[in-house]
């Protein structure tokens, strides 16, 4: 499933050709994605002025000047194609990756500036909703929710108290939304391995240092993966279509058997299972 850094690519490859910009057209090809669309959801976007785009979390929002927000989920495959009269978007340095399937083409937004944003999703994982703006914080997808990895919110005060007491690994509790809004399962593995901090080490007898040295891993490897376009593992794309080639850096996911990359290390990268996920480490370096 798409991560934060894959989300956070689509949203700045949307943002200048949907941002400001008013809807003249928008087509639903079906009745429902991974859920039904809600009532009127073509009739009530038809002719709104889409007024910014951001993400939350793995989210993204594009506030109207209705009173509502669109909210759009990539789920696993879900991928934006857009056109426009002076060329396509092109977002980031990718490598090509090929065509979309127009039979997968389920949603299309059309601007008056004559830009088509089309919303492709082949396993229908996605999702969109039209939300009140001013309920969005209270909504059960976004209530609850923990600080963004990239805010100010997230230190190494907030780790600490997340963590206080608990035994569970560290790399589990990031994957905890409530604890930290959008890491997923590749950065958890990356940061932990980037700070030399054991997934298995129980979270709360990590030491402060070593939390604030966590903290600028996480936001290292997730800013370093935004500017490549994301992981865009297997079918995921960027919003032109594109793969980014961020995988190609990996220092720990996907690595098992490989050496160590952390300067002065001699160990092997292991792979175990940990609460249902691969965990990738180095049981040398990561304490």
């Amino acid at each position: 499933m798409p991560e934060l850094p894959e989300v956070e690519t689509v949203r700045r490859g949307l943002e200048p050709v949907l941002a400001g910009a008013r809807l003249a057209r928008v087509e639903a090809r079906r009745p429902d994605l991974r859920f039904p669309f809600p009532e009127g959801f073509v009739q009530r976007l038809t002719g709104a002025r889409i007024e910014a785009m951001h993400r939350r979390a793995k989210y993204l929002l594009a506030p109207l000047d209705r009173g509502d927000t669109l909210v759009m989920h990539l789920g696993m495959s879900g991928r934006f194609e857009i056109a426009r009269p002076q060329g396509a978007v092109r977002p980031g340095d990718f490598a090509l990756a090929s065509p979309p399937d127009p039979k997968h083409a389920h949603v299309v937004f059309q601007t008056e500036g004559g830009a088509v944003a089309t919303f492709y999703d082949p396993r229908r994982f996605g999702y969109m909703d039209l939300i009140p703006t001013a309920a969005l914080e209270e909504h059960p997808w976004f209530r609850g929710l923990g600080p963004e990895p990239l805010g100010a919110a997230f230190t190494a005060q907030t780790l600490a108290a997340a963590f206080a007491g608990r035994k569970q690994g560290p790399k589990t509790l990031l994957l905890d939304q409530r604890i930290v809004a959008g890491v997923g399962n590749i950065y958890a593995c990356e940061a932990l391995h980037r700070a030399r901090i054991s997934p298995f080490r129980p979270a709360g007898k990590i030491r402060k240092d070593r939390l604030e040295r966590l903290v600028q891993s996480v936001r290292t490897v997730l800013e370093q993966a935004i500017l490549a376009g994301g992981s865009t593992l297997r079918d995921h794309a960027g919003v032109d279509g594109a793969l980014g080639y961020f995988q190609h850096r990996f220092q720990a996911y996907d690595r098992e058997g490989e050496p160590c990359a952390n300067p002065g290390c001699r160990g092997v990268i292991a792979r175990q299972v940990q609460a249902g996920r691969s965990t990738f480490y180095c049981p040398v370096c990561q304490r």
